[in-house]
Formats: C-alpha cells, sequence, structure tokens
C-alpha cells in the first residue's frame, strides 16, 4: 500500500467514531453503587460530566473535576478550581482512553465523592441509536451535602427499616407532641430517600439523558 494511501487509513481507522463502554463506581461504599454506560467517543468532558450527574442523581451543585492521565480537567465556576483546557472542545476520542484503563471523576470537593471510572470495552456505533445510555447499574447515589463516604454509611445504618417504622408510629400518634408540618414532611421525604437506597431507575435515568440530549435542560435538573 503506498505511503499516502496507508496515512489515509490510518487517519480514517483514528477519527472514526467508536462507543466507550465505562463502568462507574463510587469509592470507599459498600455494597458498590455503580453504573454501567455506553458514550460516544466524540462525547466531550462537559458531555460526560452531565451524563454522569444525571446517571449518579447528582444536582450539579458543587465543584468537580477528571483525573485522567494525571491531568485534571472539568468545567471552571467561579471562585472554584481551573483548568487549561476547554472542556467543550476536549472529546473522548482525544484522550488516547486504552480498555481495562481507569480514571477518575471527583465531585463535591467538601464530601469527596470520588468515582472510578472504567473502560470495559470499545464498540461500534450503531446509527440511529440515541447515546449516551444507561445499560446497568444499582443503589441510589448518597444525598448530596451528606457529609461523605463515611457519613453516608453511619446514615444508612441509622435509618434501618425498625428505625423508621418507629418514627412513622410517632409521628402518627396524636399523643405525642405535634411536630411542625414542614418538619414532618422533609423527615418523611428523607425516610422514602433511605427505603429506597437500595433501588435504581434505570429506565428514569435514560429517560433524563434523552431530555438532555434533546437540550431541555430545564426538566433535566428539576
Amino acid at each position: 500500500m503506498p505511503l499516502s494511501s496507508l496515512q489515509s487509513h490510518q487517519i480514517t481507522i483514528q477519527d472514526a467514531l467508536v462507543v466507550y463502554q465505562l463502568r462507574v463506581w463510587l469509592g470507599e461504599i459498600s455494597p458498590l453503587i455503580w453504573r454501567r454506560l455506553l458514550v460516544r467517543s466524540d462525547s466531550t468532558i462537559a458531555d460526560l460530566h452531565c451524563t454522569l450527574q444525571i446517571a449518579m442523581g447528582w444536582s450539579d451543585s458543587h465543584l468537580h473535576q477528571f483525573i485522567i492521565h494525571g491531568k485534571r480537567y472539568g468545567l471552571a465556576q467561579p471562585g472554584g478550581v481551573g483548568f487549561s483546557d476547554d472542556p467543550h472542545q476536549v472529546r473522548l476520542g482525544d484522550l488516547g482512553l486504552r480498555l481495562k484503563e481507569r480514571f477518575f471523576y471527583e465531585y463535591d470537593f467538601g464530601d469527596l465523592w470520588r468515582h472510578e471510572i472504567r473502560v470495559e470495552q470499545q464498540v461500534a456505533l450503531v446509527p440511529k441509536k440515541g447515546y449516551p445510555v444507561c445499560i446497568g447499574g444499582a443503589r441510589a447515589s448518597p444525598p448530596e451535602d451528606c457529609g461523605g463516604p463515611w457519613a453516608f454509611t453511619a446514615l444508612k445504618q441509622h435509618y434501618s427499616p425498625v428505625y423508621i417504622a418507629q418514627r412513622l408510629l410517632d409521628l402518627l400518634d396524636p399523643g405525642e407532641a405535634q411536630t411542625d408540618l414542614v418538619d414532618a414532611q422533609q423527615e418523611v421525604r428523607t425516610f422514602l430517600y433511605w427505603l429506597q437506597a437500595d433501588r435504581f431507575d434505570r429506565r428514569a435515568v435514560n429517560r433524563r439523558l434523552k431530555q438532555d440530549a434533546a437540550g431541555d435542560e430545564a426538566w433535566v435538573w428539576l
């Protein structure tokens, strides 16, 4: 094959779109909270940030950063960390990601939720298929601002089904001191989270990813 044809062939392969299968899990938490995602190689760092926020159930209300090959990437915020690259211009396909390689996504530098992301495989892009898409996962992410992995574990032990049942009985007991209605509603919402903490609704995540891809940001962050 002539050199010019070989170079053209190599460029075509390099620029061809592929799909990364990524497995994402939160560190220092057991049992694992994880997601499996399919994302296009032409997705940007900014795109991946948004995908992870939706897939994990975060509210995008804190600082974040990716650490890939020892370099930091992310969307800069006023008063926060800065980055040398524009996250809207850096594509995943530009990063030279290898199979089985791991990189990190850190969210909320106070609670420090550290996500490990593993490139499980590359698959062919299916025309007309919507990406990104979540194809697996387990358990709900911790509540925002709960204090980090160790605090989350302690809260999970505290909000046992037995404790929640007893508190609900207390709230319904007319003989008990009356609880402020707003406080009671907030407490019940807290109970609902912990009762469903071991569930993961993949379909709901994919609905939100689809809405985000369509540009309906107001709907996504409700």
